[in-house]
């Protein structure tokens, strides 16, 4: 910028400054001037105050936009790091509570994740990653922490595919764990089992606990299967069945054990 133009305006602003504070002083000493002086000074100093809110209101809007850039990154990386953290403590549990059942189980067992799931909508498989290399042969039952999981169907070295017990076609003979009373558990391809071939005159009753009877060679006698949730009559009227909410939450795997014989 020119000098002499920085210098005019220097001299522009000190002369209005004069003029401003010579009307107060005069005003201050001249109760008569007081009046007049208001209204000469009311709208450029109106004026004045409007234009220092404008600029004030721009500069500190373009500042707290930076600073709420700068504040929603710094949220957005430490949401990242408390979801991180979030999710290594939840697979911590699970893994601890699985190497609990482990060392307690009384079967030997093959720890493995779950990778996918199938494609298809009529049938319920999930995919681990352990095989026939690990020892795991098609047969052996799948089971979490909290209960049955279903059967391995198919192997190859360093996968299987398990069968899960909410699958139409997967059978389990299984009893009541207090009256007894045996049926069998198939899976209905949603979050509920049902419990088929029960005597009209069967002793279940809502809340009772189903377990695995033994009957079948694929899983052995007394794991937990579910809860019964739901008693019905069959069409005939010869039989009832019951539904069974499973014990594990089989849309929901991560890990699995597979039992070895």
């Amino acid at each position: 910028m020119n000098p002499r133009l920085i210098k005019f305006k220097k001299k522009s602003l000190i002369s209005a400054a004069i003029v401003i504070s010579l009307i107060v002083l005069l005003s201050s000493l001249i109760p008569a001037l007081r009046v007049p002086a208001f209204n000469i000074l009311k709208y450029p100093l109106g004026l004045l105050t409007l234009i220092q809110r404008e600029v004030g209101g721009i500069i500190f809007y373009h500042r707290n936009m930076i600073q709420n850039e700068r504040l929603s990154k710094e949220m957005d990386l430490l949401r990242q790091k408390l979801n991180a953290a979030g999710e290594t403590y939840l697979e911590n549990q699970r893994l601890k509570s699985v190497l609990s059942f482990k060392q307690n189980s009384p079967y030997k067992v093959i720890t493995a994740k779950v990778i996918g799931h199938s494609a298809d909508n009529w049938s319920s498989v999930v995919i681990i990653d352990k095989g026939s290399y690990n020892g795991i042969r098609r047969g052996f039952a799948a089971i979490s922490y909290l209960g049955l999981i279903g059967r391995v169907i198919e192997t190859t070295d360093f996968t299987s595919r398990i069968m899960l017990i909410n699958d139409p076609n997967c059978g389990v003979s299984a009893i009541v764990q207090r009256s007894r009373q045996d049926g069998l558990v198939s899976g209905t391809l949603g979050r509920s089992l049902i419990m088929k071939y029960l005597p009209k005159e069967s002793d279940i009753n809502v809340s009772d606990t189903i377990i695995t009877s033994g009957l079948t060679d694929t899983y052995p006698k007394g794991l937990l299967i579910g809860t019964v949730v739901n008693i019905g009559e069959e069409f005939s009227g010869l039989s009832r069945y019951a539904i069974v909410k499973p014990a594990v939450n089989l849309l929901a795997l991560e890990e699995v054990l597979i039992i070895i014989p």
